[in-house]
């Protein structure tokens, strides 16, 4: 191996590791590269003595005044990483084998581009310390239940239907403002209701439905990916492609309404477009001027709307979906309002995921794996892991009526 390889800083290697893995144009988006390069940043770190015990002074011989380099790692290093990662920072077993299979893919590419000669990171003394993997997905156990289901769809279909009767009913000569802010929180309460229920029924992923900052391919679903009438809709699915996901009968309604209250201007426009002010704000002064309107008129015309929401649907300023922590944040504030019981180690709001968990569960019950792997868009292998609690308390109530036969 070239000296150059081995006296290279490890994080040198980063950027080209980082866009090797990332997705979309030039590799910079994707949550994998987000969430590799966090990891990445902690490891270097840690080599370089500031991470770790009070006595821990890194990779690098004490004689050297440098950063890692290549030439410091051996499997000892990363044996020694292992035991970090399952020290006393609190992690679970199965935290602990993700945040180490990052370090250890870049050790693997590292290998293939010259970098290293061996993939150190996968040899048995260095995964020694590692915990056994407990089979579960951290933060991804929340299931809804039946009736936390139909609290929250229930609670969400109140607060839009009296938002609409109250802006509908308003008389003609309501000030204009005033009738602009019941619009507004009218589109509000149908946005919110059409998110909960189509999270609730369709088991498709929030990642799906929604923008991904860090993936430029995942913009969020557009009313032209919606088709009402067949009961579908089109989504980028996980598998990098995109595909078509079933709307059942529960969320036509609440989508139709939405779509007619806010009226969009093209179906190009995002199905739950953001109600943030400040970047709504900021889209319209940066549109108008690109329009070539003049600053002082871009403050009366906004100076002429309650909300910026209804300047850009006026104007056909296209806004941004709401991101996959928008909808964690929005769902917070519901379950809350709502006043739903939660009994759940990791969340203490119904989150999305457990919309669509909960949604497998009602699927496995009611028609078997096969059938739920398919509206889940998962394998069958994978759909019976994660439910396997299923079949397991399932073949419990056959051992039980068999045990009574036999014991009469």
């Amino acid at each position: 191996m070239p000296d150059r390889a081995l006296s290279t800083p490890l994080d040198d290697s980063f950027e080209r590791y980082l866009q090797d893995k990332g997705k979309g144009r030039g590799g910079d988006g994707g949550n994998y590269r987000r969430n590799a390069a966090r990891e990445l940043e902690r490891f270097v770190e840690w080599a370089a003595g500031d991470r770790g015990a009070d006595d821990w002074t890194g990779i690098v011989p004490n004689d050297a005044d440098r950063e890692p380099t290549f030439d410091d790692l051996d499997e000892r290093v990363f044996r020694e990483y292992a035991r970090h990662l399952g020290g006393d920072r609190g992690l679970k077993q199965n935290t602990v084998q993700t945040y180490y299979r990052y370090i250890s893919a870049w050790c693997g590419w590292c290998v293939n581009e010259g970098y290293l000669e061996a993939h150190y990171a996968q040899r048995a003394s260095a995964m020694a310390p590692l915990p056994e993997d407990d089979g579960r997905k951290p933060g991804d156990q929340q299931a809804w239940t039946s009736e936390q289901r139909h609290a929250l769809t229930r609670h969400v279909d109140e607060r839009a239907r009296d938002a609409v009767e109250a802006y509908t009913t308003l008389p003609e000569d309501t000030d204009s403002l005033d009738k602009q802010r019941r619009r507004y929180a009218a589109l509000k309460a149908a946005r919110d209701r059409a998110l909960v229920f189509v999270l609730a029924y369709t088991a498709v992923r929030v990642g799906e439905l929604l923008r991904d900052p860090n993936d430029p391919r995942r913009r969020g679903i557009r009313w032209e990916d919606l088709s009402l009438d067949d009961g579908s809709m089109d989504v980028y699915r996980k598998k990098q492609q995109w595909d078509a996901a079933s709307l059942p009968d529960p969320v036509i309604s609440p989508l139709r309404s939405y779509h007619q209250l806010m009226n969009p201007p093209t179906e190009r426009w995002p199905v739950f477009p953001t109600f943030d002010q400040r970047t709504l704000a900021e889209l319209v002064r940066e549109e108008l001027v690109e329009r070539g309107v003049r600053s002082e008129v871009i403050t009366k015309r906004r100076d002429e709307y309650a909300r910026d929401l209804l300047l850009v649907l006026d104007e056909d300023i296209r806004p941004p979906s709401i991101t996959t922590d928008g909808a964690r944040s929005i769902l917070q504030r519901l379950s809350e309002t709502a006043e739903i019981d939660i009994d759940h180690p990791k969340h203490d709001y119904l989150a999305p995921h457990g919309g669509r968990r909960g949604m497998g569960e009602v699927l496995v019950r009611a028609f078997g794996y096969t059938v739920a792997a398919r509206y889940l868009d998962n394998s069958e292998e994978m759909v019976r892991e994660r439910y396997s609690h299923i079949e397991a308390g399932e073949l419990g109530d056959v051992a039980t009526e068999a045990l009574s036969e036999i014991d009469g």
